[in-house]
């Protein structure tokens, strides 16, 4: 007889409730097994005759149901069901309404790959997102069934062992020692964590009294404090902005050696991939230093905004993960102006606008049936799309009310579930605008417009139409584009705003006098692309370096968008790319050096590539010779990114063998231990440099030094450096190493994309990926992240053949965990070969006719 449960889309009945865990696990760390015990405090709302729990690959041992009476009950059949991860235990009589206890007893093994409990190296980690607590506890393993927990875990001697809670109690048992931590406060099973293994802290320091430590292991100690700063940064801003405590007690970081995201937002006990956490300040650029804060400063966020406040079920993850994106940066600004984060969302939100164009993209809320389809919500336009889509609501509204209403969301809702729709009223509420409307048609619905710009005058039409990177596909959808236009004239430069709800509009721009530029994205906040006419294009490209970066960069990506689209001829935009030959912006500048780096690499070939790699050390070869590759004293950040970029741009994308001649002793200094021969923010773009040409001495340094680098930006360098190497024998030697120990289960996926990325290996590269397609699969140990940037990869392929191939492999081989990004990475592939089948010609005859 079929069981409800036999449906992998099976949701828990809200009939039966946990209150409390109070769970003992003992981990034996040489056999990578555990036992466990527990007693699951119940409220039944109506009597039932089974419990469902979830539980992967545990063996349950004993089993009771304890009454508010006293009556006790064993299960008459205990029975896992697979395709729902659940186990029905099924009871001789009805238990009755109200509380009761079950108490369990089960056994289990580490799992193999980055989930459930799993062995990084010489720690024991756990990572429960999205469902995986499941794999280490019999439990309500689904966001809406909040509970306490208090845990017990015993251990061998000798380790650091972290949970939730605090330590309260470390006492001997047997050749074991039990730890007991703090109860937590209500919480989802996916927040609950375990970290066990030789870690060390920094000494405990509060702030506004909460304990706060970052842990590592004894090699890397070092390189603790600086996660540990932005931990204590950021702690207090949140506070602030919230207007709430923080609830969970202490802060512990920890870096974990394989570990399968960047990190996860335990409650009290955030996990972390190494290079997200751990740097040397001294060394480290400044990429990875923002990087670091921002990712310590999303996790914090997530305390409040999904831990404290937790979505109802995993349809809303976004708004959890699009929260803390948009917040991070808030608070990072808050504590680093100098930085300009807000540049690098932008960049986050480009790769979003691009992955939005296509025709397989999704919303950014969308139905999710189970806690697979959970897994591949985790991608661009859950995180940057719905951070941008934040963003310009609170651009719109205003920063204040956009405050009061989140604050008055996290009061209502605060220990509970919450869904998407509670938050927009709290803002519409806060600030008594149209926030449901606005929000649920940016939310609910896939894609973006397109907003075309006409100037006459004062007169500005505008029309939207939704944008496709696909030429010739059109469909009617509407958004309300919520704009803000900055224009210049006689009197200065001014803003106004304008929802653009019709699919056409006629705005006309306040004040007198000739309008000098108009830029319809203000400070590049909207979601949307805009298409300038003639006359107001040239308007802007004669005054760049009165827009602000963020609208330098836009009108850019902007026009590179409309040439993928074939709305316009690529010369168009190479000529607007010749404008910017004096950039001194370093975001800008990045943005410039990524376009070039995409037509150096896909759209010429032979003279033509060289005639090109030419032109761009043309156009920028000068500002690098200016500035030299060593900083003065005293230099600002600005400067030295703008120096990385150039020489990103001269050497990596222009190929210039007199860069390459200034990289060369310069790295061979740096792996000698000359930290000071390579200013921090030129060492990945002169390694990767130097490698691309490097001999086999080269390869084999790196080699022997990448496995034992305790700083782990240094070490992902060197991996990826040995990908890059462009001698035919090289490149065959760092295809082996993927199917070696060489290469950590976390790091495969980059290390394939750095394999598809070598010029001259790449297409036996891609012979060995399709004749070893399982195996590469395996290598990432079926971690759903991992698998999904593998089939991305593919990405790089350049000719329709390969297309073929690709299309033919992912047919006869589907990989399930990836079936979004395979259509997404097919659908992005074939347009650019058809790009490249395109435009070659035209950037061949534009090339012909410069000077």
């Amino acid at each position: 007889m079929a069981h409800v449960t036999d449906d992998k889309n099976f949701r828990l009945p809200l009939s039966i409730r946990p209150r409390r865990y109070a769970a003992t696990v003992t981990l034996d760390m040489e056999a990578k097994s555990f036992t466990g015990q527990q007693t699951i405090e119940l409220e039944l709302e109506k009597p039932s005759h089974e419990i469902i729990l979830h539980a992967i690959a545990l063996q349950l041992g004993d089993v009771t149901f304890r009454g508010a009476g006293g009556k006790s009950l064993k299960p008459t059949a205990i029975q896992p069901v697979q395709v729902s991860e659940t186990v029905v235990l099924r009871f001789p009589e009805q238990l009755p309404t109200g509380g009761g206890a079950l108490d369990v007893a089960w056994a289990g093994r580490f799992t193999e790959g980055l989930r459930g409990l799993y062995a990084a190296g010489k720690v024991a980690a756990t990572q429960f997102e999205a469902a995986d607590a499941r794999r280490l506890f019999p439990c309500f393993d689904e966001p809406a069934f909040k509970a306490r927990w208090a845990l017990t875990v015993r251990v061998p001697p000798g380790l650091t062992t972290l949970a939730n809670g605090a330590l309260l109690k470390d006492e001997a048992d047997g050749n074991l020692r039990k730890l007991t931590f703090q109860e937590t406060e209500v919480l989802s099973s996916y927040l609950v964590a375990l970290v066990c293994g030789p870690l060390v802290g920094t000494p405990e320091e509060k702030v506004q009294g909460i304990p706060v430590r970052t842990w590592a292991l004894p090699e890397k100690a070092h390189l603790t404090r600086f996660g540990q700063d932005a931990a204590l940064a950021a702690l207090p801003r949140l506070q602030d902005y919230f207007g709430l405590p923080y609830a969970f007690g202490k802060v512990d970081q920890v870096g974990i050696p394989d570990f399968e995201a960047g990190a996860m937002e335990n409650a009290g006990l955030i996990t972390y991939r190494e290079i997200a956490l751990l740097l040397d300040p001294a060394t480290a650029p400044l990429s990875v230093q923002k990087r670091v804060a921002e990712v310590v400063t999303h996790e914090l966020a997530h305390q409040w905004f999904g831990n404290w406040v937790t979505m109802v079920w995993w349809d809303d993850l976004w708004l959890n993960e699009a929260f803390a994106t948009w917040m991070a940066y808030k608070i990072v600004d808050a504590w680093k102006p100098e930085w300009r984060v807000w540049l690098d969302f932008d960049a986050g939100k480009a790769a979003a606008l691009h992955l939005d164009a296509l025709r397989s993209t999704h919303p950014i809320r969308g139905e999710v049936r189970n806690a697979n389809e959970a897994g591949e919500s985790f991608d661009l336009i859950t995180y940057e799309k719905g951070g941008a889509v934040l963003r310009m609501i609170e651009g719109f509204l205003g920063e204040e009310a956009f405050r009061e209403g989140m604050r008055q969301y996290m009061r209502k809702h605060a220990r509970s579930n919450a869904v998407a729709d509670d938050l927009w009223r709290a803002l519409a509420n806060a600030s008594s605008q149209p926030v449901l409307e606005l929000a649920n048609a940016w939310i609910g619905q896939n894609g973006y417009p397109l907003v075309t710009v006409g100037l006459e005058g004062r007169t500005v039409t505008l029309s939207q139409r939704r944008f496709y990177s696909e030429p010739g596909v059109r469909s009617d959808e509407r958004w309300p584009v919520p704009m803000v236009l900055r224009y210049s004239d006689g009197n200065g430069v001014r803003e106004q705003r304008v929802l653009l709800r019709e699919g056409q509009a006629t705005v006309t721009l306040e004040g007198s006098g000739e309008v000098r530029w108009l830029c319809a994205n203000a400070g590049s906040t909207g979601f949307y692309r805009v298409a300038y006419d003639a006359k107001a294009l040239e308007k802007l490209a004669g005054n760049l370096q009165t827009l602000a970066p963020s609208e330098r960069i836009s009108l850019l990506a902007d026009q590179w968008s409309l040439v993928r689209s074939g709305l316009e001829p690529v010369a168009s935009f190479l000529d607007l790319a010749g404008r910017y030959g004096n950039e001194e912006d370093d975001a800008v500048l990045e943005e410039l050096v990524g376009r070039l780096a995409y037509v150096e690499g896909r759209l010429v070939e032979g003279e033509d590539q060289k005639r090109f790699q030419r032109w761009v050390e043309k156009l920028l070869g000068a500002g690098l010779k200016k500035l030299g590759w060593d900083s003065a004293a005293g230099e600002s950040d600005r400067v030295k990114l703008r120096r990385a970029a150039l020489v990103r741009a001269v050497g990596g994308v222009a190929r210039s063998p007199e860069a390459l001649a200034e990289a060369k002793p310069r790295v061979a200094r740096v792996l000698e231990g000359n930290k000071a021969a390579l200013e921090p923010n030129l060492l990945d773009a002169a390694v990767a440099m130097v490698a691309r040409a490097g001999d086999r001495a080269l390869f084999d340094t790196l080699l022997e030094k990448m496995p034992g680098e305790p700083d782990p930006a240094t070490q992902r360098r060197y991996l990826m450096a040995l990908a890059a190497f462009e001698d035919p024998s090289l490149a065959e030697a760092s295809r082996k190493l993927l199917f070696s120990d060489k290469v950590k289960t976390q790091d495969v996926a980059s290390f394939v994309m750095g394999l598809m990325g070598n010029r001259t290996g790449r297409d036996a590269w891609w012979e060995e990926m399709r004749t070893r397609w399982q195996d590469v699969l395996g290598r990432t140990g079926r971690a759903p992240m991992l698998v999904r940037r593998v089939v991305e990869s593919m990405g790089a392929l350049r000719e329709r053949k390969q297309l073929d191939e690709a299309r033919k492999l992912l047919a006869g081989s589907p990989v399930e965990e990836a079936k979004q990004a395979t259509e997404q990475t097919l659908e992005r592939l074939e347009q650019d070969v058809a790009l490249r089948e395109r435009v070659m010609p035209e950037v061949s005859a534009w090339l012909k006719r410069q000077p």
